[in-house]
């Protein structure tokens, strides 16, 4: 009983071929250009800069009021920046201040 055996033609072979290379191309054009691809990564990164500069502004105006509550504290009360305080809130000075207004102050 004779068997023969079928060879595959050139065109499947080819189309085969052509198909995977179309493929690697779509997932390689993906790594580029993709959500989460180069490109987007260096995006990335650039707004983690910004980000942790912010954070750095932010932090030394956190620590500026920090060190402003400390000043209030009851137990470490400041006179200078009680009496400084009280002036502003009712209004009152003594007879030998020096007021500067605002209309005086020239850049």
């Amino acid at each position: 009983m004779p068997t023969r055996v079928k060879r595959p033609s050139i065109l499947v072979k080819l189309s085969i071929t052509v198909g995977l290379i179309a493929f690697q191309g779509y997932l390689g054009y993906h790594v580029v250009t993709g959500a989460f691809g180069i490109e987007s990564q260096r995006a990335m990164f650039d707004q983690i800069q910004i980000l942790e500069a912010q954070h750095a502004a932010l932090q030394t105006e956190i620590e500026s009021y920090e060190h402003r509550i400390a000043l209030l504290n009851p137990r470490k009360l400041d006179p200078d920046l009680l009496t400084e305080r009280a002036r502003a809130l009712l209004g009152l000075v003594h007879p030998d201040d020096v007021l500067v207004a605002p209309e005086a102050i020239v850049n």
